[in-house]
């Protein structure tokens, strides 16, 4: 028996024996792709791993997560820290080998996947990433930036519309070096692939701007391999088609039975004595030996590329600077930018946002990122940045195109690369095409920051689908997500300073219309909530707002200032605000009556309420017309609101 089918045989035994000791997983598609997975790894796939955040590492991305125990299975043949303990210990509490596979859980793991289609876009990113350092920082005779991307897909994959969105931007962009490798079985949970989808793939992509190559055995470990290499080659990004057989070798195989199936006892055995395995959790001398042959070769790719850098940066110098420097983090005077901020008084949120974030990109050369095709109107554009495009790979704007999802995606693929700092923008309504990659976002804790525009039902004039009111609820309930609304440039500054102090995603929420002079505190911002406007005496009522919900506060303490003493918090951000002391967040809050105005439905705020307290939100759906006219509308204005607090004191 050749060692090649000797090894294939082992990780196909090995897989099915962790999924039967964990008794649930997914053994079809592992089983199914295990041959051109291995051919990846044996003669394709540059990793180092005596240091696998290596730079120049190839990045591979299993978007078809559900297959992590072939994908374990190989990371431990080739000699990452997964043990024949990780594998027995599959999808157990607190295992290093979870359910799908997670970023920093693992060693060797790219990035969090499960949701399908998830993973494409992150590749997507990861390429968009290689090409813009390889353009900035190459030079004649030194490709220090060079890797592939690989990311292994599923029939599911490619029927997600996030993966479509990201692989037409691919296609439009050239992405050279990003390579698919779709695991083509025809067979999906529910039965055939044909009772949903049955276009053809390969014309779809070619159509998208990809090479194709078709592989008819993709259970043949030299026909993989030889369609990798020529994939390798490709002048466009690449797909490469495996025609597999799900589960092959069970008695299942070919069905979707097998899907996530777990052999019983008897079916292993046989199983096993098919494949010429007679112990469980054990990997022979010679393949263990065979795997780590290309474990060695990627340890001397490393130490060569140690060698060319040092040469590199002798003949380069002043390249080889502003490479080490695009890795710094620098340290930006916020307090200096507050104390010019009034020149920026009266502005609506994006025309700040404009100003601050091309005050800080000028710093930070990290931050890239764009619109889904509304920079007009968000104007999240870094000015002289240029685009990013297939004839222009020094852009730092990408147009991402109606693409929202994808672009939160690609933007998790372009932070997971190294050190970027992506920038995703849309209006807020438009925020819930996003949620998945967001939540995804905040499962990694990368730095990436959304900025979302438009955050009020003030509008108007386009009407219910572009007034966002549960938008905010539902990026504040994402666990690990930041999320801010400033009401003034001092505010916008704090947020801006916290996004590029802390690790995590940070959602900045932005109004479309003039926000008027608020003076903000920029360092009592980092409290999440703080005292805007004192009373003169103990509070009769405290009035709690948020980002341009501020000023109508502000006006209505105005008008209850005639007869009550009334305080106003500005509550930036809530999650924020939760973990300080409850003597801190008593001091702030006040003992009287407390209001909360917010132009949302978000119940969050009823943690900060007694049952006497009162609420001003926004709870059903509001018609088209002029922005002032549906703000008041909705109960949103001084004088209705002045007189609902009068009456309930009057009680």
């Amino acid at each position: 028996m050749k060692i090649s089918e000797k090894t294939l045989n082992c990780i196909k035994s090995l897989t099915a024996q962790a999924v039967s000791n964990a008794k649930s997983g997914h053994l079809g598609a592992s089983l199914g792709m295990s041959a051109f997975m291995l051919a990846l790894f044996k003669n394709h796939y540059n990793f180092d791993v005596s240091d696998t955040d290596f730079l120049n590492r190839d990045r591979l991305v299993l978007s078809a997560g559900h297959a992590c125990p072939v994908y374990y299975t190989l990371l431990n043949l080739f000699g990452f820290d997964v043990s024949l303990q990780d594998l027995k210990e599959l999808r157990f509490l607190g295992s290093k080998t979870p359910g799908h596979p997670e970023y920093k859980t693992t060693d060797g793991v790219e990035a969090t996947t499960g949701p399908l289609g998830q993973g494409v876009a992150n590749a997507v990113g990861m390429a968009v990433a290689e090409h813009m350092l390889a353009e900035r920082f190459n030079a004649i005779g030194f490709p220090i930036i060079n890797n592939y991307t690989y990311c292994v897909v599923g029939d599911g994959d490619l029927m997600e519309g996030i993966a479509l969105e990201a692989c037409s931007l691919a296609g439009n962009l050239n992405l050279s070096k990003l390579i698919l490798l779709y695991d083509s079985n025809d067979v999906t949970m529910e039965g055939s692939i044909s009772l949903s989808n049955k276009e053809n793939v390969a014309k779809k992509f070619k159509a998208m701007g990809w090479n194709v190559i078709k592989v008819k055995n993709g259970n043949n470990f030299f026909a993989c391999s030889r369609a990798i290499a020529k994939a390798k080659k490709s002048d466009k990004p690449c797909l490469v088609i495996f025609r597999t057989t799900i589960g092959i070798g069970t008695n299942k195989e070919g069905t979707s039975a097998i899907h996530s199936a777990v052999l019983t006892d008897e079916e292993l055995k046989t199983f096993n004595k098919k494949l010429g395995v007679s112990e469980n959790f054990f990997v022979p001398n010679d393949v263990r030996d065979w795997c780590m042959a290309s474990s060695r070769q990627g340890q001397l790719n490393h130490e060569k590329w140690n060698q060319e850098l040092a040469i590199y940066a002798n003949s380069n110098p002043e390249l080889y600077r502003q490479f080490t420097v695009f890795f710094d983090r620098k340290k930006i005077d916020f307090e200096k930018l507050v104390r010019n901020s009034y020149k920026w008084e009266g502005l609506s949120g994006r025309d700040l946002n404009k100003i601050v974030l091309n005050e800080i990109t000028e710093k930070y050369l990290q931050i890239v990122g764009g619109c889904a095709d509304v920079a007009n109107s968000t104007k999240c554009i870094i000015d002289n940045g240029g685009y990013f495009s297939a004839s222009n790979r020094r852009g730092r704007n990408i147009h991402f195109g109606v693409r929202e999802h994808a672009m939160a995606g690609i933007c998790n693929g372009i932070a997971l690369y190294e050190d970027f700092i992506p920038f995703a923008s849309t209006f807020l309504a438009f925020s819930n095409y996003m949620i998945p990659s967001i939540r995804l976002s905040a499962m990694m804790k990368l730095n990436i920051i959304y900025l979302f525009t438009h955050d009020s039902i003030k509008i108007g004039c386009d009407g219910a689908t572009h007034q966002p009111i549960e938008q905010i609820a539902q990026l504040r309930a994402i666990n690990g997500l930041t999320v801010f609304r400033p009401c003034d440039a001092n505010e916008l500054l704090a947020s801006y300073q916290y996004a590029l102090s802390n690790n995590g995603p940070v959602a900045i929420i932005l109004s479309k219309e003039e926000m008027g002079i608020i003076d903000g505190k920029f360092k009592d911002v980092f409290f999440g909530g703080y005292l805007l406007k004192s009373s003169k005496k103990d509070s009769k009522v405290t009035i709690i707002s948020s980002g341009s919900d501020v000023a109508l506060a502000l006006k209505v303490q105005a008008e209850l200032e005639k007869k009550y003493d009334v305080s106003v918090v500005s509550m930036p951000c809530l999650s924020i605000f939760d973990k300080q002391s409850n003597f801190y967040k008593s001091k702030v809050l006040g003992k009287g009556l407390k209001v909360v105005i917010e132009a949302s439905n978000d119940p969050v705020w009823f943690k900060y309420l007694g049952e006497n307290d009162i609420r001003i939100g926004v709870d059903d759906y509001q018609g088209s017309g002029k922005g002032e006219d549906v703000y008041k509308n909705a109960g949103f204005d001084v004088k209705s609101i002045a007189k609902t607090i009068i009456k309930k004191l009057s009680k």
